[in-house]
């Protein structure tokens, strides 16, 4: 099975940046649709983007235009660089696959496709 491990969280002011690492480890791993989902005290988890083995991608309205993700499917690394980012913005960030093909019926958007999922890291933006 996949194991997946998220870095780079932290404390950042309005405006700064933060990039995000998801490392997949495993022998069933073989460039797995990946998303990113964050989930902010009070509120429910909500979808900011995901990435296909093509690399082919989508993003939430809420982050599109300052958010980018990527892979390299050679190291097995999906990543999130975050720029101008707002309060709003704060919140667990945390990575999953699907590995089972979820995402094909279900869309990248919903995260009942992604079956396999990391612990979670911080991302804090003060204002």
């Amino acid at each position: 099975q996949v194991t997946l491990v998220e870095s780079g969280g932290g404390l950042v002011q309005a405006g700064g940046s933060l990039r995000l690492s998801c490392a997949a480890s495993g022998r069933t791993f073989s460039g797995y649709p990946m998303g990113w989902f964050r989930q902010a005290p009070g509120k429910e988890r909500e979808f900011v983007a995901a990435i296909r083995w093509s690399k082919s991608t989508d993003y939430a309205d809420s982050v599109k235009s300052r958010f980018t993700i990527s892979r390299d499917n050679a190291q097995n690394t999906v990543y999130l660089q975050m720029s101008s980012l707002k309060p709003e913005d704060t919140a667990v960030y945390y990575c999953a696959a699907d590995t089972r093909g979820g995402s094909v019926v279900r869309g990248t958007r919903v995260h009942t496709a992604y079956d396999c999922w990391g612990q979670g890291t911080q991302v804090t933006v003060s204002s």
